[in-house]
């Protein structure tokens, strides 16, 4: 039994659906806390919770899509989308960053108007970029499958 199959099927077009749905939701989640306090009180833990999930789901991700691609072989639509799809985690990871601050700040202490406007703007930051680069990964990949 491969590691990366789940009854005969590879598991990266499986479980990549997750990351399509969690990285975006939990950017919303993340601008929108930043910017709504009501938002933020409401979410909780529940911002960087997701975004440690989608930095778990990320690796396995990647490291599932290799092993697909090693069966497919060097298709340059592939490689392409190989190489965009390992630029995610770091916008992930940064996501994850800034969601655990932001919660912690507002959680333990009452940050201060520049702490709350340095966390608003990374957390625009990172969530755009996350948002984008799965954006940039799906098309690749949908070319790399379907042609074009």
């Amino acid at each position: 039994m491969d590691l990366f199959e789940i009854a005969g099927l590879p598991l990266h077009p499986l479980i990549v659906h997750a990351v399509v749905v969690l990285v975006p939701l939990t950017a919303l989640a993340l601008v929108l806390g930043s910017l709504f306090p009501a938002v933020r009180r409401r979410l909780g833990v529940v911002t960087p919770i997701a975004a440690l999930l989608v930095l778990a789901l990320i690796p396995v991700t990647v490291l599932a899509g290799e092993a697909l691609a090693q069966q497919v072989g060097p298709v340059p639509a592939v490689v392409r989308h190989a190489e965009l799809g390992r630029m995610l985690w770091p916008w992930t990871a940064a996501m994850f960053l800034v969601a655990v601050a932001q919660w912690c700040w507002h959680r333990f202490g009452a940050p201060g108007r520049v702490t709350r406007v340095m966390l608003a703007v990374l957390a625009i930051v990172s969530a755009a970029g996350s948002t984008i680069m799965v954006v940039l990964i799906g098309e690749a990949g949908a070319r790399a499958v379907w042609g074009g």
